[in-house]
C-alpha cells in the first residue's frame, strides 16, 4: 500500500520537480497550490508527509502551525522548504511544528534521500512491535484513503479466536510465536499492492482487490488450520481442547484457536465513512464466527466443515415472487452473489413455501387490474408462522398507501434501482437475525 506525500507549493515547475523526485509505486504524490486547497486533501488522504514552501503569501511558520493544528490526531511529517537560509528563520519554523527545514535550491539526490528517510521513519514508528505490521492508527488511515479512491477494493478483518485463552494457557511467549507465524502466512498471500496492518493484538486488516479477496480468505483458513496443531501440547491435542490453568481458570476448558475472516467490498455498497465500513466489517466478521472452526464470510458463508452452521440460527433465505422473468433472473443472480439463499415461485399459494420459511419475500403486486400480490401479502401477514418474515412489495402501481395497507414492510415502485433493494434486504436480514 502506498504512502501519501502532499506538496503545498504554488510554483508549478518546482512542485512538479519535487513530485517527479518522490513519486513511485510506494509513494503517491499530490500537489496543492495553496493551504486552503490542501485542507480537503489533508482531511481525505491523511498524508504521511507534507512538504510546504514559502512560495505562498504569509509566514511559513504560521502555515506550519495551522497544519499541525489541523493534523494533531494523525501527526504527519512536516518538511518546510524556503529560499531563506537564515538561522533564525529555521528555528522559528521548527518551533512552529515543522520536523525539518530545507533551504532552496536543493540538491535533488539529498532531497530525495531525506524525504525517503522521513517516510521510512513515519512507517516504522507505526509498526506493531510483535508482528512488524502497521498498527491500528495507520490501518484506519489506510481505510480512509481506500474509501476515497474510485477503484474496486475489498477489506478483510482477520482474527484469531480464543487467542486470550491460548495466551493465558500457554504464556505470552507462545502467543507471540502464534501471531508472528500467522502474520507471516498472511504476508505470503499478498503482493506489494496489498496492505496488511493490525487492528488489535489478535486482529489483522487486509486491503486488497475484490477479485482476490475470497482466494486469500480461503487460503488463510486452510493454512491456519494446517499449522495450528503445532502450537498445542500433546495432552491438549489428545483431549481435543485446551485445559486452562491457574486459580482463576482452573477446571475450565476452551476450544482451540481458529481464524475468522469477515470480508466487505465496494462492489454493491458505497461506504461513506470509516465508521460505517468498520461497522459492516465487524458485523460480517461476527456472522462468520463459528464456535470451533476456522471460517470466512464474503457476502455469504463459506463453510469449513459440513453442517457447521445451524440454518435455524441465521436465516438468510429470500423468496422471489415476480411475474417478469427477466427481473426474476436478475434479482436471483444478484442476491445469490450477495450470499443469500434465494428461491423463486410462480405459485401464489402460501402453503407451497410455508415449510421453508423465508426471512424476506420480494413480492410483485401484480397487474393493474388484479393486484393479486397484495391479497397474498395480507394472507401471509395474518399467519403467525410468518411473524418475523419481512415482505418487500414491488409494484407498477405507484400508490404507496394502497400497497402498505396490505401489510407490506416496504414498498418499492417499479422501475427501481437494484442497489436500493440490496440495501433494504441487508437491513431486514440484520433486523430479523438480531
Amino acid at each position: 500500500m502506498q504512502s501519501v506525500t502532499l506538496i503545498i507549493d504554488k510554483r508549478r515547475e518546482l512542485s512538479t520537480k519535487y513530485k517527479k523526485l518522490l513519486a513511485s509505486k510506494q509513494n503517491k504524490c499530490l500537489i496543492s497550490k495553496s493551504l486552503i486547497s490542501a485542507m480537503k486533501t489533508i482531511q481525505e488522504q491523511e498524508p504521511d508527509l507534507i512538504i510546504i514552501s514559502d512560495s505562498n503569501e504569509g509566514e511559513l511558520a504560521d502555515y506550519c502551525k495551522q497544519i499541525r493544528a489541523l493534523t494533531y490526531n494523525m501527526r504527519p511529517i512536516i518538511v518546510a522548504t524556503s529560499k531563506s537560509a537564515e538561522f533564525n528563520d529555521k528555528i522559528r519554523v521548527l518551533e512552529s511544528g515543522a520536523d525539518d527545514f530545507i533551504s532552496e535550491p536543493v540538491n535533488s539526490e539529498e532531497f530525495t534521500m531525506r524525504m525517503k528517510a522521513h517516510l521510512r521513519r513515519e512507517y516504522e514508528t507505526n509498526l506493531d512491535k510483535k508482528c512488524f505490521v502497521p498498527g491500528k492508527n495507520y490501518s484506519l488511515r489506510v481505510i480512509k484513503r481506500t474509501l476515497n479512491q474510485k477503484q474496486p477494493w475489498a477489506c478483510l478483518l482477520v482474527s484469531i479466536e480464543n487467542f486470550d485463552n491460548y495466551k493465558e494457557t500457554y504464556t505470552e511467549l507462545a502467543s507471540d510465536k502464534l501471531l508472528q507465524t500467522y502474520s507471516a502466512i498472511i504476508r505470503s498471500a499478498l503482493n506489494e499492492n496489498d496492505f496488511l496492518g493490525s487492528m488489535s493484538e489478535k486482529e489483522f486488516l487486509i486491503v486488497t482487490d475484490p477479485l482476490k479477496a475470497e482466494k486469500i480468505a480461503n487460503f488463510l483458513t486452510f493454512a491456519f488450520d494446517s499449522v495450528a496443531a503445532k502450537f498445542y501440547s500433546p495432552q491438549d491435542i489428545k483431549r481435543g481442547y485446551m485445559m486452562m490453568r491457574g486459580d482463576e481458570f482452573a477446571g475450565r476448558r476452551s476450544n482451540f484457536v481458529h481464524t475468522t475472516i469477515g470480508v466487505v467490498t465496494n462492489e454493491f455498497i458505497q461506504y461513506k465513512d470509516t465508521t460505517s465500513l468498520i461497522s459492516a466489517l465487524q458485523q460480517m466478521h461476527r456472522m462468520a464466527d463459528l464456535p470451533s472452526k476456522s471460517n470466512y464470510l464474503i457476502e455469504r458463508p463459506q463453510i469449513s466443515a459440513e453442517d457447521a452452521i445451524n440454518e435455524n440460527v441465521y436465516n438468510n433465505k429470500i423468496l422471489i415472487i415476480e411475474n417478469d422473468e427477466a427481473m426474476k433472473l436478475l434479482l436471483t443472480t444478484i442476491l445469490n452473489l450477495q450470499g443469500y439463499e434465494v428461491s423463486t415461485t410462480d405459485n401464489l399459494d402460501k402453503k407451497e413455501f410455508s415449510q421453508n420459511q423465508p426471512a424476506i419475500i420480494i413480492l410483485d403486486a401484480g397487474t393493474l387490474e388484479e393486484m393479486n400480490g397484495l391479497e397474498l401479502c395480507r394472507q401471509i401477514k395474518q399467519d403467525e408462522q410468518f411473524n418475523r418474515t419481512k415482505i418487500i412489495i414491488t409494484s407498477i402501481v405507484h400508490d404507496k398507501e394502497l400497497v402498505l395497507s396490505s401489510g407490506a414492510d416496504l414498498y418499492i415502485p417499479k422501475p427501481f434501482e437494484i442497489p436500493n433493494l440490496i440495501r433494504w434486504v441487508e437491513l431486514f436480514i440484520k433486523e430479523i437475525n438480531n
